[in-house]
């Protein structure tokens, strides 16, 4: 073998990507005799040479990659010394070529790491396409590599890298569409769907709060899922109570399904509908058959179990009002009969009970003032009819005149009221009939009747006098004086009056 195929043996590439550069780490001795260019030459590729054995088989032992079988490691058959090729190769496109093979190594640790770190998360899972082209731009570069075209190499090392970067960047959107997903498959009751979301979520994010309660949860969920069907048919045969208590346990094994709290609380209105129903139909009930304070009472125990309720309020105020008009029926049918019995004071108390009910009752209101007048009428010819003694008195006589033609002047033909007016309109007459009164007296007494004047001393004095009462006064020095009430009445005659003082004062100084 001669001098130049020697040096292109030592030229050939290093294969980050397959791995097949010296494993044994050695360095490959140098032949002897070349001039000092060629040492000079040697030398540098012996650094680089130094550099690919001890430092790139660490890279790629950090970080091998799966993309190829690693090939196997064969020994290198030394060339004579003696016989090393002149160099083809100008040190300066040697350290060219040098620099473009690091650049490379360096994209592909940035690669190895990335794809360490999808690894991780289970990258071919949920992203298994994207993921198969990245590798196949890492493929390309293994190729270019082996070719010793290290920029093509750096190349589709950068885009194999910019691939798994851009599905390290996808990774968070990935994590919410599973955690969504896994979301949407809890509601629509997948179970399995659910726990292939979630477990994928807790791959991406292991920590996850939201994907390790949904992981849960879907465990729990074909047994929730088979309690409310279990609940619907319960609920279908109106048995309310055990189909809450089936909805309950769902909630107990998934307290964030939403449909299965939808349903207890669907199944709790339905139940307090129920119950609120049969308190209003049993006040309806009262209120068809005339019981009202029962219905009333039914109503407000509805209205407890739903306050604010407009039904129940309605029903209320509607009774109320029946029941007002049935009261205000019966104390207006009660007046109107005291009204035809002329019982004018019990007449005025109906009255106004009805007016407490509904202070705006025309009837009521007119009614009242008319029995007050009534009353009142009543009263002053009762008064008159009990006392015809004060019919002596002008003013009196003149104000039961008057009170006799108001009566008259009414034209109604109550019996009480025209016996009252007959009876006072001969009391009137004979109250106009002078009545011979006889007054003895002992002639030293001095007389005086109230009514009519002094009539001064006498033994006997006759007086016409009409009926009434009278008061007669006898005075007379050194004696007491002395007062006689009598009372004239409705006849030809009166008996005697005697009006004379006996009673001598005894002076405090007489002996």
């Amino acid at each position: 073998m001669d001098e130049n195929e020697l040096k292109r043996k030592d030229q050939a590439p290093v294969e980050p990507w397959s791995a097949q550069n010296n494993p044994s780490g050695k360095a490959i001795a140098a032949p002897t005799g070349p001039s000092p260019v060629v040492w000079l030459m040697l030398g540098v590729l012996g650094v680089i040479a130094l550099a690919v054995i001890f430092v790139l088989p660490g890279v790629v032992e950090d970080y091998e990659l799966p993309f190829t079988p690693r090939a196997e490691i064969v020994d290198v058959n030394i060339p004579n010394p003696g016989r090393l090729p002149t160099a083809a190769i100008s040190p300066f496109e040697e350290a060219q070529r040098a620099k473009q093979r690091q650049e490379a190594q360096a994209v592909l640790a940035s690669l190895l790491e990335r794809q360490a770190a999808l690894e991780e998360r289970e990258v071919a899972v949920w992203a298994e396409q994207e993921y198969g082209a990245a590798l196949e731009f890492a493929k390309l570069g293994d190729e270019s590599y082996r070719g010793q075209d290290f920029l093509d190499a750096t190349a589709q090392y950068e885009n194999a890298d910019s691939a798994l970067e851009q599905l390290q960047a996808m990774a968070p959107q990935v994590l919410a569409n599973a955690l969504a997903q896994g979301q949407q498959a809890l509601v629509e009751g997948n179970a399995q769907l659910a726990t292939e979301r979630f477990t994928l979520a807790l791959i991406l994010a292991p920590e996850d709060t939201d994907a390790r309660t949904g992981l849960r949860r879907a465990e729990n969920l074909e047994e929730v899922m088979q309690l409310l069907s279990e609940t619907e048919d319960l609920r279908d045969a109106n048995r309310l109570e055990e189909a809450l208590a089936s909805a309950q346990r769902a909630v107990t094994l998934d307290g964030a399904h939403e449909q299965a709290r939808s349903v207890v609380s669907s199944i709790r209105t339905q139940i307090a509908d129920n119950a609120f129903t049969r308190v209003m139909s049993d006040g309806f009930n009262a209120l068809q058959a005339g019981e009202s304070e029962s219905a009333i009472a039914a109503f407000e125990r509805a209205l407890a179990m739903r306050p604010n309720s407009t039904q129940a309020l309605e029903a209320i105020t509607q009774t109320r009002d029946q029941l007002a008009v049935t009261q205000i029926n019966v104390h207006r049918g009660a007046a109107e009969r005291f009204e035809t019995q002329e019982q004018w004071a019990a007449a005025v108390r109906e009255y106004e009970q009805a007016l407490g009910i509904d202070a705006n009752l025309v009837f009521a209101i007119e009614g009242k003032d008319y029995a007050q007048k009534r009353a009142q009428l009543d009263s002053l010819l009762s008064s008159a009819l009990d006392q015809p003694e004060r019919l002596a008195d002008t003013a009196v006589y003149e104000q039961v005149v008057q009170v006799y033609y108001t009566g008259r002047n009414l034209g109604v033909e109550g019996a009480r009221l025209q016996g009252q007016l007959d009876e006072l309109e001969a009391l009137l007459n004979k109250a106009q009939v002078p009545v011979q009164v006889q007054l003895v007296s002992d002639n030293q007494t001095v007389v005086t009747l109230y009514q009519v004047g002094e009539l001064g001393k006498f033994n006997q004095q006759v007086l016409s006098l009409k009926p009434g009462k009278y008061v007669a006064v006898g005075t007379r020095a050194g004696y007491r004086d002395v007062r006689e009430e009598f009372e004239v009445g409705f006849g030809n005659s009166s008996a005697p009056v005697t009006v004379a003082c006996t009673d001598e004062i005894v002076a405090a100084n007489r002996r």
